[in-house]
C-alpha cells in the first residue's frame, strides 16, 4: 500500500473510531510500528489529526478564530478563572499569555487589586485597564490576528527584560508523556520564553486539552508548578498526573 494510501486509509478510521492505537494502524495496514509512527507524524504535523499516547484521534474541531473561541467552553473557563484567583497576590508581576482563559481570569480580577500585568493577548488590554492601581504592559511583537497576540523575536526579547512572580500559561494540548505544546510556533516561543523568566508557572487546561499534543513543544510537566482545569480533582483523566509533583486545582 502507497503512503498516502495509508493517509487516506488512517483518516477514514478516524471519522469511524474514537481512537486508533499505533498497534491496531499496524495490523490493520499490515506495516511495522515505525511505519504507522512516521505516518502519524506527518499527518500530525499537517494539521490533520493530533497524536495522543499509543496512537491518533482526529483533531477537535476547535473554533478557529478569537472570536468564537471567546464563547466556546464558557462556563469551564469560568471554573478555571475561579480556581486561578487564589495565585494571584497584590503586588506580584504576572506574565498572561494569549488566549482566552486568560481573559476569564482577569474579568474576576478584585476591582481594587494592585498588579503588573505583562502580555502579549491585545485582548487583555480592555479587561486590566479597568483596574486603576494595575499596570499594564503590552509586548511588541508581529500581531497574529487569529491568537490576539503578539509573538515572534521582538515579544520574546521584551520577555526577557522582566522577571515574574506568576505565570499564567493558556494551553494548547497537554500529554503526560510530551508534555505542553501549541499549535503555532510563534506561540510556543513566547511561551517558553515567559516560563524561563518566571518564578512560577501555573498551568491552564480545560478537560479538552489532556491527551493531546500539537506540533510545537512548549515544555515538559516538571516545568510547572501548579495545573489548574475545569474537571473535579478525583477525575481519572487526572489519574496520570497525581504521581508528579505538580499540585492539581
Amino acid at each position: 500500500m502507497l503512503r498516502e494510501e495509508r493517509f487516506e486509509f488512517i483518516l477514514k478510521q478516524l471519522t469511524q473510531e474514537k481512537m486508533l492505537t499505533y498497534d491496531t494502524l499496524s495490523a490493520a495496514l499490515n506495516v511495522s510500528g515505525d511505519t504507522v509512527r512516521r505516518d502519524i507524524d506527518i499527518l500530525h504535523n499537517n494539521g490533520l489529526l493530533s497524536k495522543v499516547r499509543g496512537g491518533a484521534v482526529l483533531r477537535a474541531r476547535n473554533p478557529l478564530t478569537f472570536q468564537d473561541r471567546s464563547v466556546h467552553l464558557q462556563k469551564e473557563k469560568d471554573i478555571i478563572a475561579l480556581k486561578a484567583q487564589q495565585f494571584i497576590k497584590n503586588g506580584q508581576t504576572v506574565f498572561m499569555d494569549g488566549g482566552t482563559t486568560n481573559c476569564a481570569i482577569a474579568a474576576c480580577f478584585p476591582s481594587d487589586i494592585r498588579l503588573q500585568v505583562i502580555t502579549n493577548n491585545l485582548a487583555l488590554v480592555p479587561i486590566i485597564e479597568r483596574y486603576r492601581h494595575s499596570k499594564l504592559i503590552v509586548l511588541g511583537g508581529t500581531y497574529d490576528a487569529d491568537l490576539a497576540a503578539t509573538i515572534g523575536a521582538v515579544a520574546c526579547n521584551e520577555v526577557a527584560r522582566y522577571i515574574a512572580d506568576v505565570y499564567l500559561m493558556g494551553t494548547c494540548a497537554i500529554d503526560r508523556r510530551l508534555g505542553l505544546s501549541a499549535a503555532v510556533q510563534g506561540d510556543a516561543e513566547v511561551k517558553r520564553a515567559m516560563l524561563r523568566a518566571a518564578r512560577k508557572t501555573v498551568a491552564l487546561a480545560n478537560h479538552e486539552r489532556f491527551r493531546r499534543s500539537e506540533a510545537f513543544r512548549v515544555c515538559a510537566l516538571d516545568d510547572l508548578a501548579v495545573l489548574i482545569t475545569d474537571m473535579p480533582s478525583d477525575q481519572e483523566d487526572l489519574d496520570s498526573f497525581r504521581n508528579m509533583e505538580i499540585q492539581l486545582v
